[in-house]
């Protein structure tokens, strides 16, 4: 499943790639766009083995786009905000015994690429909206606080993970420059502190009676979503090719002549 997901993003960051360096259609027009959103965000590992909307817990999102092609634009992306989760509402075995309450405050910084289905930048078109398709790579750092049976609490711990964010959205736009989004992504993190965000290592509980029990499965990788709406404001400037030397060289002979 790992490997299969892993070639999806290759095969789709190698797609990217080539919209961005083998676009057919001339680019005269250069734009760039920020803006901010709130939403929500939803964590998904041990302590939460599915996806649960009632999780969802407040974020916040600022946003820069630059265009480099006409369906193409780089994206940086700071998100800030919450994450919760109980193990009494997973109902299943393991849950059931390990009681844990889950909960950290998080800050995602994140670099990529955003891929527009629709020439969304072209006033011509009396509505301009398009889905669009991004992935990135980001860095995310969380200060988590554990407690087991209400009772075991374990120190609170502050690391850094890396995660992929990839998703979906769509866009309207509002007026000549203003835009209105709505986003959903998900980020699997990567690496061997896949599963720090929700560290139940049964050396943390010192005091707990069952140490020889593992709390955690290392190999089972977090997740982190976000799902939200934004506003933005697009600034546009157009391109003019420059004049060739041959032909400044005639205008100029025929002004004289």
């Amino acid at each position: 499943m790992f490997n299969l997901s892993v070639r999806t993003t290759l095969l789709i960051s190698l797609w990217l790639v080539r919209s961005l360096f083998f676009a057919n259609e001339l680019h005269a027009q250069n734009t760039s766009e920020i803006g901010g959103g709130i939403g929500g965000l939803v964590y998904k590992g041990e302590v939460a083995p599915n996806y649960r909307f009632q999780n969802n817990r407040p974020g916040v999102v600022l946003f820069y786009k630059k265009d480099i092609s006409k369906p193409v634009t780089l994206k940086a992306h700071l998100m800030a905000g919450m994450l919760r989760a109980q193990d009494k509402d997973a109902e299943l075995p393991v849950n059931t015994f390990r009681q844990a309450n889950f909960k950290t405050n998080l800050v995602e910084l994140s670099a990529g690429l955003e891929y527009n289905f629709l020439d969304y930048y072209n006033q011509k078109r009396r509505t301009r909206w398009t889905p669009y398709y991004f992935i990135s790579f980001a860095a995310a750092r969380f200060s988590n606080k554990v407690v087991l049976e209400d009772k075991y609490t374990k120190p609170t711990e502050s690391a850094t993970v890396l995660s992929i964010p990839t998703g979906i959205g769509f866009k309207y736009a509002l007026s000549y420059n203003w835009n209105l989004g709505l986003e959903v992504g998900a980020r699997k993190i990567i690496a061997k502190n896949g599963d720090h965000l929700d560290y139940l290592q049964k050396k943390d509980y010192p005091e707990l009676p069952y140490q020889e029990l593992l709390l955690t499965d290392p190999y089972d990788n977090d997740w982190y979503f976000y799902n939200g709406i934004s506003i933005s404001y697009t600034f546009y400037k157009l391109l003019c090719p420059p004049a060739t030397k041959s032909k400044a060289v005639k205008h100029k002979k025929l002004f004289f002549n």
